[in-house]
């Protein structure tokens, strides 16, 4: 009798993980539907229902939509919570970067980055960008050990091809730059920033 009871709580239970799960996908699903609507704050409402501070999936999920929804400071704590729950996500972190950024936390930013490299050193992610801010920074020789790993890895690409030209421009290395600068004219003929670089050389 009580392996029948046994066995009856078993099976109750797997069926109510099953319609757990299936409720679940669902709000998943209808949350899509609704971020394609810019339903954003009913897409929260259809994931938040379900919070566990243990998933992980919801977790990134809202710090996700309340990003978009522009509540940045929540974003940034599920994106927290996310990182918590799968110290090696680099998903979770590049993604805590945009509300960090969207409040001008550029510290929080850089962290993350360089927290993405100690997992991933190559990441082209987090090399450009932070070869980026380190440039827009006017840091320079920071900026080239992030660049030109990246127009080694990535010789013909253009957000690598234009932000390390602009590099060894402002580094004076202005035979590369002009170099980097023709190459970028290869992919965008009429690009405006790679036209500014030539003629300022000039």
């Amino acid at each position: 009798m009580k392996l029948l009871s046994l066995i009856i709580l078993l099976l109750v239970g797997i069926s109510v993980s099953a319609q757990s799960q299936e409720d679940l996908q669902n709000a998943f699903s209808q949350s899509y539907t609704q971020e394609k609507e810019g339903k954003y704050s009913d897409a929260i409402q259809s994931i938040v229902k379900y919070y566990s501070e243990d998933s992980y999936e919801v977790n990134i999920r809202l710090a996700w939509l309340n990003y978009l929804s522009g509540l940045y400071t929540k974003s940034i704590s599920y994106y927290q919570r996310s990182i918590l729950l799968r110290p090696l996500s680099i998903e979770a972190r590049l993604g805590l970067t945009y509300p960090a950024s969207a409040i001008g936390n550029w510290e929080q930013v850089i962290t993350q980055y360089k927290d993405v490299l100690k997992i991933a050193p190559n990441n082209y992610t987090a090399n450009l960008r932070l070869g980026q801010i380190y440039l827009n920074r006017k840091e320079y020789q920071t900026a080239a050990k992030y660049l030109e790993l990246m127009i080694n890895q990535y010789p013909f690409t253009y957000d690598v091809m234009i932000s390390t030209a602009w590099n060894y421009y402002y580094e004076g290395k202005l035979r590369e730059a002009k170099i980097l600068f023709q190459k970028v004219l290869l992919i965008y003929p009429k690009d405006e920033s790679a036209t500014l670089g030539l003629s300022n050389i000039k």
